[in-house]
């Protein structure tokens, strides 16, 4: 069981591994090509821009004296233990392992950027006339699929269940 678990769960890991790429990759060239605050219009709706983000989801603690970083870090790799149990133990069940996978390389991703910068890089800024989404990342989106998936697969053991 625990070797057909383990080599299940090596290609939800190579996921994860390849979103977390993705996720530094893109903050290592917000870093190269943008100052704080600094931004690209693309398109009526979006732009590029580069925000720090010392707290969590829509900047949530963000204006504490500094214990966030930590107590986030904390938060994150307990996620990622428990994540990486689940996964092995879980491996077969394809939906749950892409949500775990995604989760858990956002989870990485955020805790990359906070243990290097004390912060969070977030780019992609979405905006319609005078609303506004706070700007996020490739793990933040990664985190969002990966929770939606979860509740996918929720709904579908229940019905199956039935």
């Amino acid at each position: 069981m625990a070797k057909s678990s383990s080599h299940g769960m090596l290609k939800w890991l190579g996921l994860a591994f390849i979103l977390l790429l993705l996720d530094q990759l893109a903050k290592i060239l917000i870093l190269a090509y943008y100052h704080p605050g600094e931004s690209t219009y693309v398109t009526s709706f979006l732009n590029i821009v580069r925000v720090h983000n010392s707290g969590a989801a829509f900047s949530f603690l963000a204006g504490a004296s500094g214990w966030q970083r930590w107590f986030f870090v904390g938060i994150a790799v307990a996620a990622v233990i428990l994540i990486l149990w689940l996964l092995w133990s879980h491996a077969g069940q394809k939906l749950f392992s892409f949500a775990m996978a995604c989760i858990l390389s956002g989870a990485i991703g955020n805790v990359i950027d906070r243990l290097l910068h004390g912060y969070v890089i977030d780019f992609v800024d979405f905006h319609y006339h005078r609303w506004h989404f706070p700007a996020f990342n490739v793990a933040d989106s990664a985190i969002t699929i990966g929770a939606a998936c979860l509740i996918l697969d929720e709904l579908f053991r229940v019905r199956r269940s039935r």
